[in-house]
């Protein structure tokens, strides 16, 4: 079986023989509900680092008060054991109290990129996650934590939290992982019906085509009205955003003069399905 910690001081207590052995150190922050795209930067980390932690913590600072919170996948027998079948080294599984405890007031907020996106839709989501993954990197300070492009946004604002807090860790991306149809695995995708699951690929593959076309020098904003035209055609509901931003700093551009990012979040259902490409 995994090892499993459940405390700060036994997590600390646990690296700091593998240090004292010489051993590099990465983790791995997720909610559980684990699939094949959490288990890919397990697989990273174990590529780059002699020890991985895989962290599941389902931080309620991060979700809004009308959101999936109570409903959110929970299998924790499950998750181990996918864990352990990819010989990952320690589960850090520690409940409320022990991230939040009695009297906690202290938050991490980036300015600006938290603002933008997901922020807008989303109000003190990225606030959350800041802080539970700062606290997270000064628990274990690992020599690299992994993050998947997946979650795009959230990507860049834990690398500039990073770099403006000077925690010494280097944050290593790992590619979205995806279904054989090409919707990027998630855990809300269990929120699909068969139906919506039949219509959801269409949303990497109008993410593609303007990609495509904006790299080719069409305008990012009539791309990306067109992406939204298809997206409704298609039989998605609510369009939160479909738009074309700077790689790094997430502000709207409208060619690729400079790296860049096609980045959506559309419900189908009751699933709000975000993905993202590279222009």
């Amino acid at each position: 079986m995994i090892q499993t910690v459940k405390t700060i001081p036994e997590l600390r207590e646990r690296l700091g023989v593998w240090r004292v052995q010489g051993d590099s150190i990465g983790l791995v922050p997720t909610m559980g509900a684990l699939h094949d795209g959490h288990l890919s930067l397990v697989r990273l980390s174990k590529q780059k680092t002699a020890r991985t932690v895989a962290t599941l913590f389902i931080n309620p600072a991060q979700f809004g008060p009308n959101e999936d919170l109570d409903q959110y996948p929970r299998d924790i027998a499950q998750d181990k054991a996918k864990l352990e079948a990819e010989d990952c080294d320690l589960l850090f599984l520690p409940d409320g109290g022990e991230i939040y405890p009695p009297g906690h007031v202290t938050k991490v907020r980036v300015e600006g990129i938290c603002d933008i996106l997901e922020g807008e839709f989303r109000p003190g989501f990225f606030t959350g996650v800041a802080t539970v993954v700062t606290k997270l990197l000064l628990q274990a300070l690992p020599d690299i934590a992994v993050f998947g492009e997946k979650d795009y946004q959230q990507l860049q604002v834990i690398k500039r939290l990073v770099r403006d807090l000077d925690i010494p860790v280097v944050v290593e991306a790992a590619p979205t992982v995806r279904e054989t149809d090409g919707l990027a695995m998630a855990s809300r995708n269990a929120y699909l019906t068969p139906k919506e699951r039949d219509i959801a690929p269409v949303l990497f593959g109008t993410l593609s085509q303007v990609a495509e076309n904006v790299g080719r020098g069409v305008s990012a904003k009539d791309q990306a009205q067109w992406g939204r035209e298809q997206l409704e055609r298609a039989g998605f509901g609510k369009i939160d955003y479909l738009t074309v931003r700077n790689a790094e700093t997430l502000e709207e551009v409208d060619n690729a003069s400079s790296p860049a990012r096609v980045l959506v979040a559309a419900w189908l259902g009751k699933a709000r399905l975000i993905d993202n490409v590279a222009v």
